[in-house]
């Protein structure tokens, strides 16, 4: 990645320069965020740093107004909605059951076809996922923080009718950042909420799920199942009884891999960049207060 990042750099007319003469700091190095302070500091003349992820929480404590921000929310926002669309189509028609037979069994599954799905989280990834569901009919729900109509969605409701609309929820989504008040928000109660054959798919961060809940409801079969591409924690141990539940599907944090994610995150750098050279608007600025 780094080499990639310095490419972009110097593609966007920029001058690479060690951390006391930077302007910008792109930050190159994802698994490294504790490194954080040790670079920047006496990086007297920093203005704005620019970070890999979509979800900050690495460097949330980090985050100041002394500073412009921006992150990479968005640009992996296609590949997440098509990982989405495939955990659903595989729960759908219980791949994940199949997967683990070794015998031949009786024909188990349901339609996509005019499902009801929820997304919480009106950001990129509801997007981008929109448009894929749209050949289902489903009747789509997304649920954020503003209440103004969410382009390509049947219906657009705000955090706080969260609990209305989870009993006429088939397909519950999770696609927002994680935050203060977002951690914890798919809890027991919550879960209580939906339909006993709804299915929750994760593609957020581990931790907008309440694990023991989770793994109670899925136990008691109080809802139909979990699709799981984060966990919490994360990784999921070897042990951890979720990985033997018939109704829960995991895959590896693989809506984003770094294949796919440093094609995406290089033309985007090298954009951020040529706009911060020439003094232009930035893309996906974090708003501090908000911590995303």
């Amino acid at each position: 990645m780094y080499e990639a990042m310095c490419a972009a750099v110097e593609r966007a007319g920029a001058v690479l320069a060690e951390p006391s003469a930077a302007e910008g700091l792109v930050w190159a190095d994802p698994a490294r965020p504790d490194l954080f302070p040790t670079v920047v500091n006496g990086a007297d003349h920093l203005t704005w740093v620019q970070l890999p992820y979509a979800g900050i929480e690495p460097f949330a404590h980090h985050l100041d107004n002394r500073l412009r921000w921006t992150c990479g929310k968005g640009i992996y926002a296609p590949a997440v909605a098509e990982t989405v669309l495939a955990l659903i189509l595989a729960t759908c028609k219980n791949l994940h059951g199949y997967s683990r037979a070794s015998t031949w069994s009786g024909p188990v599954g349901r339609q996509l076809a005019n499902s009801r799905v929820t997304v919480l989280g009106g950001g990129g990834i509801a997007t981008s996922l929109l448009p894929l569901l749209a050949p289902f009919d489903c009747q789509t729900t997304v649920v954020r923080r503003s209440s103004a109509a969410f382009a390509g969605a049947d219906h657009t409701v705000t955090v706080d009718l969260l609990d209305d609309v989870l009993p006429l929820t088939d397909i519950l989504v999770l696609a927002l950042a994680l935050t203060r008040e977002t951690t914890g928000i798919i809890d027991s109660h919550r879960m209580d909420l939906l339909p006993d054959d709804a299915w929750i798919v994760n593609v957020a961060r581990g931790g907008h799920v309440v694990t023991e809940d989770l793994l109670a409801a899925l136990t008691e079969r109080s809802i139909g199942g979990a699709a799981l591409d984060v966990t919490d924690p994360e990784p999921l141990p070897d042990d951890h009884p979720l990985w033997s539940l018939p109704n829960c599907l995991i895959t590896p944090h693989i809506g984003n891999t770094p294949e796919m994610g440093l094609a995406l995150l290089t033309p985007f750098v090298e954009e951020n960049v040529r706009r911060f050279v020439e003094h232009r608007d930035l893309l996906a600025t974090v708003d501090v207060a908000l911590g995303y």
